[in-house]
């Protein structure tokens, strides 16, 4: 299968021939990845740029689509042997930024009543790992990250690691014969990781190395120095950070014992290093190629096992200088120098060959080539002209005597390929005589993870090709088990003498969690047998938990979670709560769960409520959710605080258009939803820096300077926030009128926000048209609400209020005589559309005609409030002491800034309008009075 350029176009060359012939298939997306099934080889899973996963069960030649919204690199396919179904697909989708979820998928058939949600919660995102039987998620909630673990696929389980490692990031190393080994960073490590090492289960841990170096890949991906060797399980290179020197240490067993390498006796030119543990040591550099055409620092085989080939040095600790390379034969015993500089090893019939190229930016010739495990090399031509090489690719299998050398013979020219055949080199094949025993050892140990291993190898003077036939043979016998085949159990750490002890936060007199499901438990010994370990007899009584009957107990540790791990969730929505009870008899015990909403129910004991309790709120607010585990010897409770919310759709300020300078001015926010749960308002107020945070949607404010001031009001509820702002014009005075209008302007008023600004315009302009009054001292608003109304207001001029209040509230008194004189006579007039003519009134009905925001009261005033029963005005004389500055909600353009004003307003105009245009009432006991 080739893949072509999707910048040029998009398609798929498939041959069934080797490559004598293509057949092109053109795809509708652009492939980012392909992952094959392991087992079924026509099986492909494709990525797409835009986030969409592809099967195809016919080698590419079509494809359909799995699901949408993926995360790359987190789709896996099914394992056999684990999962019930061979087409099953593990993958994790994409919620938000902050929330994915892990669903399963059939091939065929992914809809959503066929898809499975092995995990109840969201998860972080990029966090699925699908590894053998092992699955990994984890949950980040209140900064702190919880990881789980399903084996078997299984239930998840929190991994149970050291109570105080607290995790900053984790990385699964290996999951190799029913165990898990994981990368740590904890709370207080910058580069280095601690390793951890499971039971079968994966979920509980304990420390196998401390402080192991990890790096940056060029991806961007965290790179741990630590090296599984291949073809002998359990062994383990990794390199420690130790008083600020980086050294390297070998494991047989898992991370149970390490130990450092011993260097070689002799250099190349036979001189002696003079290096003696622990002061001195060979250390290697551990990093694997991601690039499949070139080699990495280190590399070994699973068909040629024994055989390390790696880049390093010797010394108190590893350097980046003067590297040598290495082998071992012996599996990490004894090391030998083979080149003073860096080069590239390729494994060639299963180890019986190696060929080395050296690493350099200069163009070469030559390579070299061992038949005895490196002891001796020859070099051999392997191209007439010096080619710079960009890699080497070995045919798949490591049984071949075929490698290809690719690179170019300038920096302007194409690639060369160049392939060697060695065959010509061996004129015979493997017999039995050439064959030698070899016993895998741990510095003369030979009992490694319980057994006595012997591998059949050839011989290093044997020049022959061992072929496809023949394969590297193992013998082994189990060995009486030894301390050194137990490591501690989990809560317990190893001493200085090797004796495991309870660390100090760990109370191994505690009950095992198993007692809550089961009626036996195993006694913990402090001690267990390292997983795939295969010793028997010796010590293992001693050291293995004996299991015994669980004991009548209280209940102790319950646990009330949501499913998801919030402490909130949606109205009207399917709230799940989970119940862990940590010991007390499982079976024996009742939990009572009291919604705190009225609502209560009792489960007759802890396994019938696995898959947790459902429960929806119809109203907003916080419930105090409470449960109660019992049982005859006692009971305990635990109280979850959970905060039901709705969806904000829009907020709405309320404040004055106009108001006067150093009186209180009431700001209110108006919700809709008006209940949404917890709300939090963040007030930005004039020109002051810092807000003003309140949990009312109310506040009062003074404004000490006059101008323009923009408030601004931000409400926080849930994961959402949302704000509106409002322009609010200061004066020391003004004077401000209430209109009416001609009935026919209701017709044409969708009471929307924008059609208030663009008729208050309209009015502005007519109004100036009519009284000759300069713009800059009118404003003029329609309230929202239906029969049309609008305010306007008459600023004083700039000049004049430089001078004495007086004689600019006098000024404005004559403006709003020559304004009101106009109403009167309905002069004031606009065209709302052609044959539609709107006439403006002063609205007498409403407050009084003219605000008065100053201080005093001229004598004229009280001699019109006494003759006030007489002409019928003491509507508005009454009004002008009682009525506050109207506290307008929606405003008309003001010195050119065009109000931000919600599209939809279903607030009425009870709400929205001053009082005195809707209810008599308190006007009329005023008059009373």
């Amino acid at each position: 299968m080739l893949l072509t350029d999707p910048e040029v176009e998009s398609c798929l060359l498939i041959s069934s021939d080797e490559g004598a012939t293509y057949q092109k298939y053109r795809l509708n997306f652009y492939i980012l990845s392909l992952l094959f099934h392991p087992e079924q080889e026509d099986w492909i899973l494709a990525y797409s740029h835009d986030q969409k996963l592809y099967s195809s069960t016919e080698f590419g030649r079509r494809w359909q689509l799995v699901h949408e919204r993926v995360a790359p690199n987190r789709f896996y396919w099914s394992k056999m042997g684990v999962d019930k179904e061979p087409g099953l697909i593990h993958l994790e989708t994409i919620i938000s930024e902050t929330q994915a979820l892990y669903i399963t998928c059939k091939l065929h058939n992914c809809t959503n009543a066929t898809k499975g949600k092995p995990f109840p919660g969201y998860i972080d995102p990029n966090s699925l790992v699908v590894q053998d039987e092992y699955v990994f998620v984890q949950v980040t909630t209140g900064g702190r990250t919880i990881y789980y673990v399903s084996s078997k696929r299984d239930v998840f389980t929190p991994m149970k690691l050291p109570k105080y490692t607290l995790p900053k990031d984790l990385h699964v190393i290996s999951t190799d014969e029913k165990r898990v080994v994981a990368a740590i960073q904890e709370w207080n490590q910058q580069e280095t990781y601690n390793l951890y090492v499971s039971e079968s289960s994966g979920v509980y841990y304990t420390l196998a190395l401390e402080n192991v170096m990890s790096s940056m890949g060029p991806e961007g991906n965290v790179m741990i120095d630590l090296y599984e060797v291949a073809g002998i399980k359990g062994m383990f290179l990794a390199n420690k950070k130790h008083n600020e020197q980086v050294k390297t240490y070998i494991t047989y067993n898992k991370g149970r014992d390490w130990r450092l390498l011993q260097a070689p006796s002799v250099d190349l030119k036979g001189n002696s290093f003079h290096c003696v543990l622990p002061y001195c040591s060979l250390h290697l550099h551990l990093q694997v190629s991601a690039n499949p055409y070139t080699s990495g620092n280190i590399a070994s085989k699973e068909s040629a096992p024994g055989i390390i080939v790696a880049s390093g040095s010797i010394g108190t600790e590893l350097s980046n200088s003067n590297v040598s390379m290495f082998i071992t034969s012996d599996a990490g015993n004894t090391w030998r120098e083979i080149f003073k500089e860096e080069y590239s090893v390729l494994y060639l019939d299963q180890g019986g060959a190696l060929v080395a190229i050296r690493h350099t930016p200069l163009p070469i010739r030559h390579l070299w080539l061992s038949f005895d495990e490196g002891r001796v090399w020859n070099k051999y031509g392997f191209t007439s002209s010096p080619l710079f090489v960009d890699g080497v690719l070995g045919e798949p299998g490591e049984e071949t005597l075929i490698m290809i050398i690719f690179g170019h013979i300038s920096h302007r020219s194409e690639w060369q390929l160049v392939k060697i055949d060695f065959r010509s080199i061996f004129n015979r094949r493997c017999t039995p005589g050439d064959y030698q025993t070899w016993h895998l050892h741990n510095d003369g140990d030979p009992c490694l993870m319980g057994v006595k291993r012997i591998y059949r190898k050839l011989k290093p003077v044997a020049r022959c090709v061992m072929g496809k036939n023949q394969s590297v043979t193992m013998i082994s016998e189990p060995c009486d088990c030894t301390e050194s085949d137990f490591e501690c159990d989990y809560g317990y750490e190893r001493r200085s003498d090797g004796k495991c002890t309870p660390a100090f936060w760990f109370l191994p007199s505690s009950v095992s969690r198993s007692c809550t499901t089961e009626h036996t438990f195993l006694n913990s010994t402090g001690y267990r047998k390292v997983v795939s370990n295969n010793c028997t007899g010796g010590v293992t009584d001693l050291y293995t938990a004996h299991k015994q009957h669980c004991p009548s107990q209280a209940p102790r540790g319950l646990h009330l979670v949501t499913n998801e791990g919030s402490l909130s969730a949606s109205l009207n929505s399917n709230v799940t709560f989970l119940v862990f009870l940590e010991e007390g008899d499982g079976s024996q015990t009742s939990i009572m769960l009291d919604f705190g909403d009225g609502n209560t129910i009792t489960y007759s004991n802890v396994s019938s409520i696995d898959d947790g309790i459902k429960h929806m709120y119809k109203n907003v607010g916080i419930y105090r959710v409470v449960a109660t585990a019992a049982n005859s010897m006692g009971l305990e409770t635990t109280i979850l605080y959970l905060h039901i919310t709705c969806q904000l759709e829009y907020v709405h300020l309320s404040v004055p258009f106009v108001v006067v300078k150093k009186k209180e001015v009431n700001l209110t926010t108006v919700l809709w939803p008006s209940q949404v749960g917890t709300v939090t308002y963040i007030w930005w107020l004039g020109n002051n820096s810092e807000p003003v945070i309140t949990l009312e949607g109310s506040i009062t404010f003074t404004f000490t300077q006059e101008g323009i001031n923009v408030v601004t009001v931000q409400v926080s509820t849930g994961n959402a926030i949302m704000q509106d702002k409002k322009t609010i014009a200061v004066h020391e005075y003004f004077r401000s009128q209430l209109l009416a209008f001609s009935p026919n302007l209701d017709e044409h008023n969708p009471d929307i926000a924008e059609w208030r600004l663009d008729v208050s315009r309209v009015i502005k302009n007519s109004m100036v048209q009519a009284t000759g009054i300069s713009e800059e001292l009118l404003l003029v608003t329609v309230l929202p609400g239906l029969p049309t109304t609008a305010e306007f207001y008459l600023l004083p001029h700039k000049y004049l209020a430089e001078e004495t209040s007086e004689k600019g509230a006098m000024h404005l008194d004559q403006l709003s005589e020559v304004v009101l004189g106009l109403l009167n006579q309905n002069l004031v007039k606009f065209t709302l559309r052609p044959g539609i003519q709107i006439t403006v009134y002063a609205a007498h009905l409403s407050a009084a005609p003219l605000v008065d925001t100053s201080e005093d009261h001229s004598a004229s005033a009280m001699l019109m409030l006494l003759s006030v029963v007489v002409v019928g005005l003491a509507v508005f004389v009454i009004y002008k002491f009682k009525r506050k500055i109207p506290g307008l909600n929606v405003y008309a353009q003001m010195q050119n800034e065009k109000e931000q004003e919600m599209t939809q307003s279903p607030v009425t105009p009870t709400e929205m309008a001053p009082k005195s245009l809707t209810s008599r009432e308190p006007l009329d006991k005023e008059l009373n009075t």
